[in-house]
């Protein structure tokens, strides 16, 4: 596009010029010194273009059109410019797994000055816009690429307006122009919705992250030295969590920073915390499966070698992208307007692919023990003499254990259609307090007193003895 302006020294005494660069079409016109006014321009179903008057404007069924209002003309001509370029660009690449430009095209508009803040409007109109099961909005490139390489494409600037199927582009400025499509189904959520989740996180990852701090406070300080087995496993799940809380807190903070080296820095640290968490979920689950059916533990360095697993598997995927380059900054955005920053994986369908993915084995194997627990549970229950405060231990246990097992991050799973907006609640909501929830019950688990001792000596007494106590013993 830069290079437009070559071409009028080949012109002649021609006013207009078509442009064919392989599958590249376009025009460049001169414009005149005086007496400036609107001019429109038509690309037809051949991707031929034309430019034509306003009188037959509606008179073709044209692909798509360019309004280049008078005022444009004007304060090009005022800034020295000669000339008008137009160029459509085909065969572009799909930017992720959810999101596309319409017809894969790009729309190119140079005047070899900076033309902005235009009052009138250049209007772009792609008509025949089929957006059924999509989120449309105009965008332009901002001249800016990421860090992965991808172009900034941004929203300001341009509003979007719709007209019996066909997307009407109003944008103040000149650039590269798009009609960006998003699969509705990710991404459908207003942006008071955003704001509100963004809030209740932060105020979630805050309170999580002061009562897991005094839980460690209490474990390394107070109780280190009788801990059990359990406990110790416990705390590095704490400890998991505690790092994947504060990494997120900053998260914003230093993607602001615009420091590449210090968001790559950060995205993997949120992630490596992010996979270890859910390592230890399943460690937890792991633990749980071998009290419940009574199987050994005293093996050789059995800690140790639950530790290293815990810590080790999440490094090794983590490495793995760093050295991929994978990590980077992005942008959140709701209503189709970007409303911050974050640093993370920028390419969707690879952290769907490694995120999902590893959750998804953790989950259902922590599930399968939730479940084997709860089976254990309900056969001990209906032998064991009924009252309010056993009924409420029982509930309590089970509760607790779904936040100790991780089975609450499972509603991600469900967030399409109709559930997206009440998932994302309960999911934000649950996984935020997690740190909380795990607090109290570890708090209070490590309280409770059996009522009936002779309960304690029976065979069957085990399996929720597992579940209320001997985690913390």
């Amino acid at each position: 596009m830069n290079n437009v302006s070559h071409i009028l020294g080949l012109m002649g005494n021609a006013s207009t010029a078509s442009i064919k660069i392989g599958q590249i079409n376009g025009v460049i016109a001169k414009l005149p010194q005086q007496n400036q006014r609107s001019s429109i321009f038509a690309f037809t179903s051949n991707m031929e273009l034309e430019i034509i008057k306003e009188s037959t404007y509606l008179a073709k069924d044209y692909a798509l059109t360019v309004h280049l209002p008078k005022e444009a003309s004007e304060m090009a001509v005022k800034r020295n410019a000669s000339y008008v370029g137009i160029l459509l660009f085909p065969g572009i690449h799909r930017i992720n797994a959810t999101s596309f430009l319409f017809n894969n095209q790009i729309l190119g508009i140079e005047m070899g000055v900076n033309i902005a803040n235009l009052s009138e409007t250049i209007n772009i109109n792609f008509r025949k816009v089929n957006r059924a099961g999509f989120n449309v909005s105009c965008v332009s490139w901002d001249g800016r690429t990421k860090h992965d390489g991808a172009d900034n494409w941004i929203t300001d600037g341009c509003k979007t307006k719709e007209d019996n199927g066909s997307i009407i582009c109003q944008c103040s400025h000149l650039t590269f122009f798009a009609v960006l499509m998003t699969s509705s189904g990710t991404t459908d959520i207003s942006s008071s919705d955003l704001k509100t989740l963004t809030e209740i996180t932060k105020a979630g990852c805050g309170m999580s992250l002061f009562f897991l701090g005094v839980a460690l406070f209490m474990h390394f300080l107070i109780r280190k030295n009788k801990a059990s087995e359990a406990v110790k496993i416990l705390m590095n799940l704490f400890i998991a969590l505690f790092i994947l809380n504060l990494c997120f807190l900053i998260n914003e903070s230093v993607a602001n920073l615009k420091i590449f080296a210090a968001c790559v820095a950060i995205a993997a640290a949120l992630h490596y915390s992010m996979l270890a968490t859910f390592t230890w979920f399943f460690m937890q689950a792991l633990h749980l499966y071998f009290n419940l059916y009574k199987i050994r533990t005293d093996i050789k360095y059995y800690l140790c070698k639950i530790c290293i697993t815990g810590w080790v598997i999440p490094a090794v995927v983590v490495v793995g992208l760093l050295a991929s380059n994978k990590y980077g900054d992005m942008e959140i955005s709701a209503d189709n307007v970007t409303s911050g920053n974050m640093c993370w994986i920028p390419d969707y369908s690879l952290h769907l692919g490694v995120n999902t993915g590893y959750y998804g084995i953790v989950f259902i194997f922590t599930l399968t023990i939730f479940i084997a627990t709860v089976v254990q549970i309900t056969q001990f229950s209906s032998k064991a003499k009924k009252n309010e405060m056993s009924t409420k231990k029982r509930l309590f246990s089970l509760l607790g254990l779904f936040s100790l097992l991780g089975i609450t991050w499972g509603f991600a799973f469900f967030s399409y259609g109709p559930l997206l907006l009440p998932s994302y609640y309960i999911f934000t909501i649950l996984n935020s307090f997690q740190g909380f929830f795990l607090f109290v019950y570890y708090y209070f688990s490590s309280r409770i007193i059996p009522e009936d001792k002779n309960q304690l000596k029976s065979n069957s007494h085990s399996t929720e003895h597992v579940c209320t106590t001997s985690s913390y013993a």
